[in-house]
């Protein structure tokens, strides 16, 4: 074609989307965004913002058991659940204007609401009529992925998307996954007064973490009261006389389980959205877990057409998503000029359950896995005055370093908060900052930040160079 009515066409409007078309419009070029749901995607409406909420209103309910270590009488909270569901509701509210279609045309982005599908390489189908460009970027998003087990369509179970629906606590609580959304949602329902059952046929939580922050996180949820059933695979589902009730049976040593439950919770995983944008009639391959196939520069086997956040992978984080739509875009509108290949050197993330894991870098079992030399440096938060004033010191920070060396390779920190104390650790790893300079950096006392210097401390400690102060030592002698 001789001319396009856009430099950028932009399908989805969660995280990777959104930033997509923000670049773009930012750089002048003429974009269309294209999304046939709500704006804001899942992290929005129905994944980090509501359930982030959520986590917040269970802590407080938590709280209320937990006076007593303060000297302060313990009362069972009295839970207004239909309150909370508001309280997240208004939460998603509060936010939803930043991410309208209203603002985005204000910043220049040429918003359509409704379902697109690639007709060619430079054409878009979108509601009847079709829009031209010259490139286009795919941040279509994942969904729950909802395994086919017998029986379970029967008990109408419920996703990450499907949740916040919700008006009535369930009674009894089956969370199926020991993931990170698993771990998290069990525990903040069990304190807002559910009994819950979380399986997983997995032998420990959270699989991508150590195997000491798995058993950490599986120690807290069970003292909490959560039945925490590893090694349990669901076999099939039996609906009871109520709405999504019912009896799960699982396969476990041998033999089998039943389970009942009123609710069940499904959080399995996610699967990449491909399916009914067209893909196939330009030959953009998926690989076996449906995730689009990319370069390092983000474009697909279609070289004007470019893929980005959780239908790519390999990380399903808003933060990725809002990483890679970076590359996608500036790739997108500038590749002929000069392209930029997207970096996974530093990739943080967080697992917001009481106490959060973080972690950037490597793990102590990746090292290990890896046949890799390295040295473990652990600092427990016992140690840490501010821990010890909030009466709170479960948990710890871990490093990752080569021997002898202070470059982090890794950092795990299983904390309160932990989500935010990682951040100093993926500034280091970013620039290159040893930790003799995280040492070397005044933190306020007393606070919870300063974990990351006493951390670098202990490192430190397992290298004094003895035979210098030998020398030092004499040196002081002599002078007196």
């Amino acid at each position: 074609m001789a001319r396009y009515d856009n430099n950028l066409v932009v399908i989805g409007g969660g995280s990777a989307g959104l930033i997509a078309a923000y670049i773009a419009a930012t750089v002048k070029a003429r974009v269309t965004l294209i999304e046939q749901g709500a704006m804001g995607g899942d992290c929005l409406n129905t994944g980090c913002v509501p359930s982030k909420a959520l986590i917040r209103a269970a802590a407080v309910a938590q709280q209320f058991r937990d006076a007593d270590r303060y000297g302060i009488g313990a009362v069972e909270p009295s839970v207004d659940f239909r309150r909370v569901m508001a309280h997240v509701r208004g939460a998603v509210d509060t936010i939803a204007p930043k991410d309208s279609m209203e603002r985005y045309r204000s910043l220049g982005v040429n918003c359509i609401a409704g379902r697109a599908e690639l007709l060619d390489p430079h054409h878009v189908a979108v509601d009847g009529r079709t829009v031209s460009t010259r490139s286009i970027v795919l941040a279509t998003g994942a969904g729950p992925l909802v395994p086919p087990i017998p029986g379970l369509d029967a008990v109408a179970p419920l996703t990450s998307d499907s949740l916040w629906s919700l008006e009535t606590l369930p009674a009894r609580l089956l969370v199926m996954g020991g993931g990170p959304i698993g771990c998290e949602l069990a525990q903040a329902f069990a304190r807002l007064g559910s009994r819950v059952t979380l399986i997983d046929m997995a032998p420990r939580l959270l699989p991508r973490e150590d195997a000491d922050v798995s058993a950490h996180v599986a120690g807290v949820l069970e003292r909490e009261g959560v039945d925490v059933r590893l090694g349990h695979e669901a076999a099939r589902f039996a609906a009871g006389p109520a709405q999504g009730g019912g009896t799960l049976t699982a396969r476990v040593d041998g033999g089998s389980v039943d389970i009942e439950f009123d609710r069940v919770l499904v959080a399995v995983g996610r699967r990449p959205n491909t399916e009914g944008f067209g893909l196939e009639r330009l030959g953009i391959r998926t690989a076996a877990n449906g995730a689009v196939e990319v370069d390092r520069y983000l474009r697909t086997a279609c070289r004007n057409v470019f893929a980005c956040g959780d239908v790519v992978g390999p990380y399903q984080f808003t933060h990725m998503a809002s990483h890679q739509a970076w590359f996608a875009a500036v790739n997108a509108l500038f590749g002929r000029f000069r392209k930029f290949a997207v970096n996974y050197d530093v990739v943080p993330w967080a697992t917001f359950t009481d106490p959060e894991v973080a972690r950037v870098g490597l793990s102590e079992d990746e090292a290990r896995s890896q046949g890799l030399d390295v040295e473990v440096t652990t600092y427990p938060l016992e140690d840490l005055d501010r821990a010890v004033a909030e009466g709170d010191t479960g948990g710890w920070i871990k490093l990752i370093t080569p021997p002898g060396k202070d470059r982090i390779l890794g950092a795990t920190v299983v904390a309160p908060h932990a989500g935010e104390l990682v951040g100093e650790f993926v500034l280091a790893m970013t620039h290159g900052l040893g930790l003799k300079r995280l040492m070397s950096t005044i933190h306020i006392y007393p606070t919870r930040s300063e974990a990351a210097k006493l951390a670098a401390g202990a490192w430190r400690r397992k290298h004094v160079p003895e035979r210098l102060l030998g020398w030092v030592g004499r040196l002081h002698d002599l002078l007196r």
